[in-house]
């Protein structure tokens, strides 16, 4: 089949069932089988995740402390093929999973399933880093290079040349999913936010009747204020500069941003848990206590019940998931660019991902929600998380902004100030990763000379979620995620041998003292 022509069949096909059945039709995927208190998806993601730990011996383990030493750099050589070092690589990876899903998505699962939650992310996390060691190896060993001498890597990859030309139709679909959930859930659902979030602090400033934040009815169900539009051609403009630069001057931003804000972010939390390091403890034993014994009613669930355990339990591994992306196929993309000669070396590297983003980052959110109290505080942001929207992130940032502006209390007052600090630095570094992954898939599908036109798209469609109405981009941006999951997870099985054999051979027989 042609690439060209299988990707205008599916987006075909795509556009068809959007039309007749709506994106509900599409997000269904979150929540299939109907019947079933656990859907599908995430059976097959912590599934696979404990499947590649086991077959894998544990390699989040065993190669956790090589991950770290060649992220150092003491493996580097700048003449090996690549576009990346190893540590830009990890930093463009990561700039797109820590992100809004630090700030919010911890919030919006401790609001739905207690503190107990944060038990059911670090599983995720664990199972995840060996599932993120798979897909980057094999993304690494199957990438490609284009006429210009630039890495072309991903999942996409991995099953047209892995599984072979058979499973072409696979690799399109997954492309055709990328590229979607590029506009959506990398884009549209960052800028959005950010634009949110800077209007609620020039509202607190000049009020909500000044021309700046004044809502203009333009259509029975939408209306935009003037600092939107502002907010979104300003976005727009900061994360063009980088895009129109590809991968090298994404990977120089990226690799000098994201350990600042992760830095910046750190810093902050650890300020909070330090001023309540009496309270750590019990903090920890909620955690423990309430992943198996939640609260009576917790996330509008009553009831002490196998019910509102499996509650707490799906929204720890959904928020876990949507953190660190593990398994979704996006994070191999950046990590094919490594300059390297062995794909095993830069799946160590990737394993880090989940234990930087979930373990350590979320972990570091949580822990102020709980210490601080906040959690309990749910009341006042009711009418602000919607639960009908995957994520649920709306305005999920805002019991985390509760938790920094009491926590920090004691050395300034403007402690929530650095949660839009964050959502800023996070928003815009994930909209630069992403504009990578979907790149890389429309020049799979369309060729090179599709890039600059799906450039110039990406940078607009960051203006229009700026200034755009949030619920339906986020439900199809989801969609797009778990479709994307379900090839990239069938291929690490299917590869599992393949991902055997480069681990023995890379740790027991050619570097057994890489270990």
């Amino acid at each position: 089949m042609n690439k060209k022509s299988g990707a205008l069949i599916v987006f075909g096909i795509i556009l068809f069932f959007l039309i007749f059945y709506g994106v509900e039709f599409f997000e269904g995927i979150w929540s299939f089988p109907s019947f079933s208190l656990v859907p599908f998806i995430i059976v097959a993601l912590l599934g696979t995740g404990i499947f590649t730990t086991i077959y894998l011996g544990f390699p989040q383990l065993r190669y956790l402390k090589h991950g770290i030493r060649v992220t150092r750099g003491l493996y580097d050589d700048p003449e090996e093929a690549g576009d990346l070092n190893h540590f830009q690589a990890l930093t463009t990876a990561l700039s797109a999973t820590v992100g809004i899903g630090n700030i919010a998505g911890v919030a919006t699962a401790i609001y739905y399933g207690g503190p107990g939650a944060l038990f059911w992310m670090w599983i995720t996390a664990f199972f995840g880093s060996a599932l993120k060691y798979a897909e980057c190896t094999l993304a690494v060993e199957y990438r490609d290079f284009d006429n210009q001498g630039m890495t072309a890597g991903g999942p996409m990859y991995t099953i047209e040349k892995g599984l072979g030309i058979k499973w072409r139709w696979l690799a399109i679909m997954f492309a055709c999913f990328a590229v979607i959930c590029s506009f959506a859930t990398g884009n549209a659902i960052q800028s959005f936010t950010l634009s949110d979030q800077l209007l609620s602090e020039v509202t607190q400033v000049v009020g909500t009747n000044h021309w700046l934040t004044i809502k203009h009815q333009l259509t029975d169900w939408y209306a935009v204020s003037i600092q939107q539009v502002i907010n979104g051609m300003a976005i727009a403009f900061i994360a063009g500069l980088v895009i129109i630069g590809g991968i090298k001057r994404i990977g120089n931003v990226t690799s000098k941003l994201a350990p600042f804000m992760a830095a910046l972010y750190v810093i902050a939390a650890l300020l909070i848990i330090l001023a309540n390091i009496g309270d750590i403890p019990a903090s920890f034993a909620k955690i423990f206590s309430m992943a198996f014994n939640p609260p009576a009613a917790v996330g509008g669930i009553a009831g002490g019940t196998l019910l509102v355990i499996m509650n707490t339990m799906l929204w720890g591994v959904k928020r876990g998931l949507y953190s660190n992306e593990a398994g979704q196929g996006s994070a191999p993309i950046a990590h094919s660019t490594a300059k390297t000669e062995f794909a095993v070396r830069e799946g160590a590297v990737a394993l880090l991902e989940p234990f930087i983003d979930t373990i350590i980052i979320c972990t570091l959110t949580g822990l102020t929600i709980i210490v601080t109290g906040a959690w309990m505080h749910t009341e006042f942001y009711t009418t602000r998380i919607d639960p009908e929207f995957a994520g649920s992130l709306l305005n999920g940032s805002l019991l985390t902004s509760l938790a920094f502006k009491d926590g920090l209390a004691y050395i300034f007052p403007f402690g929530d100030k650095i949660i839009t600090l964050g959502v800023l630095l996070f928003a815009i570094s994930t909209v630069i990763s992403w504009s990578f992954y979907g790149d890389r898939s429309t020049e799979y599908l369309f060729g090179e000379k599709a890039i600059p036109v799906y450039r110039g798209f990406y940078i607009f469609f960051v203006f229009v979620g700026a200034v755009a109405s949030l619920e339906a981009i986020w439900s199809f941006g989801d969609a797009a995620l778990g479709f994307m999951t379900f090839p990239n997870l069938l291929s690490i099985i299917l590869l599992s041998g393949v991902l055997k054999k480069l681990t023995k051979e890379y740790f027991e027989v050619e570097h057994p003292t890489f270990k």
